[in-house]
């Protein structure tokens, strides 16, 4: 793919995504940018469908809206608050020692550095990134599986990992759309660049794809 195509790629994605519903944690974003709001959802979102990480949210912000709220409750309560996401017991343990180490380091504030994000226990550069852009409007890009395979199948990048993908895209993706990446980028490979038999009979970008690594699509 020209990397001049990318431009057109974002605008068209962008009129795409008027259609469809964001990604739950960019409505989190959209609604309130709280940066702990951000940085909890997004733990809880982790192998977990959007539908269920929103309800876990809900609860468990009724529950507890802040780090010293949290650790007034047993590891137990906040099971039972975020239950059913995925690996709950684990996030229930981590979500009370990130609070724990919030009060103690950064003043019970969620630090505004992706430096100082992935000194948090359970936090990634997926998430790191994703609070970064999100939480604060930093300069953050959060590369899940459907940034790194979409990447990738547009010919955009030609990496191996996640990983590799979020410092390839740093290298030639333009800084401005960064924040907004993974957002148009997960909510088309949930609904029409999926990861086996991509709609490209549907898609809005088909004439600008390189389908790299298509075999079969509809």
């Amino acid at each position: 793919m020209d990397d001049r195509h990318m431009a057109e790629i974002i605008r068209l994605l962008e009129k795409e995504l008027k259609k469809r519903e964001l990604p739950i944690v960019s409505q989190l974003a959209h609604e309130r940018r709280n940066p702990f709001e951000i940085l909890i959802s997004t733990l809880l979102s982790l192998r977990t469908k959007d539908e269920v990480t929103a309800a876990a949210t809900e609860r468990l912000f009724a529950l507890a809206s802040t780090p010293e709220e949290m650790l007034r409750h047993s590891e137990e309560e906040i099971q039972k608050a975020i239950y059913p996401v995925g690996f709950y017991r684990n996030k229930a343990a981590t979500i009370l020692h990130v609070c724990r180490e919030l009060i103690a380091r950064f003043h019970s504030l969620v630090p505004e550095t992706l430096e100082e994000l992935l000194t948090l226990k359970g936090v990634g550069r997926k998430t790191a990134n994703l609070v970064f852009s999100l939480g604060f409007n930093g300069a953050g890009l959060c590369v899940d599986t459907h940034v790194h395979r979409i990447s990738n199948r547009l010919g955009y990048v030609r990496t191996k990992t996640p990983e590799e993908t979020e410092f390839a895209l740093r290298e030639k993706l333009p800084v401005k759309y960064w924040s907004r990446y993974n957002t148009l980028l997960v909510a088309f490979g949930r609904n029409t660049c999926r990861p086996i038999s991509p709609l490209c009979s549907d898609c809005p970008v088909a004439a600008l794809c390189d389908r790299i690594g298509v075999t079969k699509s509809r």
